[in-house]
């Protein structure tokens, strides 16, 4: 029997971290995470293959609306 693995519902400093892809120039990948908004440090989460990664991105951090993409 297969049974689907439940993701836990995971949060972040919403005060002082703001979802954000990171996409690189040159190649194209796109990683998904946080930016500090004080330092502007980024911190990866997960990368994104397709439009199904950065959706499942969206959902585990309760994300609504767009997020900004850097470079």
């Amino acid at each position: 029997m297969f049974f689907k693995k439940k993701s836990a519902k995971k949060t972040y400093d919403k005060e002082n971290l703001r979802p954000v892809i990171k996409a690189s120039i040159c190649n194209g990948e796109q990683v998904a995470g946080f930016q500090d908004i004080h330092t502007g440090a980024f911190e990866e989460v997960m990368l994104i293959s397709g439009s199904g990664d950065l959706d499942e991105f969206m959902r585990m951090y309760g994300i609504e609306g767009q997020i900004e993409k850097i470079y």
